[in-house]
């Protein structure tokens, strides 16, 4: 498929960050999508990317709807099953928009990157500034659109920045390859802008890492 080929409708009505994850993984590569919910990401990379994909999903209930879509998913945890795989098993792990919701972030990026040749994760930015702002002026916890739970039910354990994330993947010795992030209307902010000014305007970010294996 090249740029002129339609969109198909999976793509139209899929959220922009993971448009933005598919057109950053390669076509025919070895996938493992983790936490990959009802297998929407998934099955956009089968169908246009044409990739040899597998998934995890804590919830019984997303792979059940996973494998109703014809997706080879698994239950399991990304804290506890990803030390299960093997070095370099894919090319591709991806983690969209659950890294805030794990238990040790930075153990799950370092195996992301210890078994695929790259990683890719997104996640909702809390230095945005109407999240500041909600903290600052009312002096309580943010309920936005993309973190849309209350403090007391939010699933969400490890809120962080994009800087944040930055000093992680340096920790972590990854490479940032390529990084995007979304303004509130979920268009693209300027690439050349500073991290600072990502910081305070990006709503998500997806990054995409590799590591120097040498």
């Amino acid at each position: 498929m090249n740029d002129m080929t339609p969109h198909r409708p999976a793509r139209d009505a899929a959220r922009v960050d993971l448009v933005l994850v598919a057109d950053m993984v390669e076509r025919g590569a070895r996938v493992l999508d983790v936490g990959c919910g009802d297998g929407q990401l998934l099955r956009m990379l089968t169908e246009e990317r044409g990739v040899d994909g597998r998934g995890i999903e804590l919830s019984q209930r997303g792979v059940n709807d996973c494998v109703a879509k014809g997706l080879s998913v698994i239950q399991g945890d990304a804290d506890a099953d990803l030390l299960a795989y093997p070095d370099d098993a894919f090319d591709y792990v991806i983690l969209s928009q659950t890294l805030q919701a794990t238990r040790q972030p930075r153990i799950v990026l370092e195996n992301m990157l210890r078994i695929g040749r790259r990683a890719i994760v997104s996640f909702p930015n809390f230095g945005h500034w109407r999240i500041r702002a909600q903290l600052a002026l009312r002096g309580r916890m943010p309920v936005t659109e993309n973190l849309a739970h209350s403090w007391y039910d939010t699933p969400n354990i490890h809120f962080c920045t994009i800087r944040d994330f930055v000093a992680l993947a340096g920790e972590v010795e990854a490479k940032i390859e390529r990084a995007v992030a979304l303004d509130s209307g979920g268009a693209p902010i300027g690439f050349k802008a500073p991290w600072a000014f990502w910081n305070l305007f990006g709503e998500q970010a997806v990054f995409l890492l590799s590591r120097d294996r040498r």
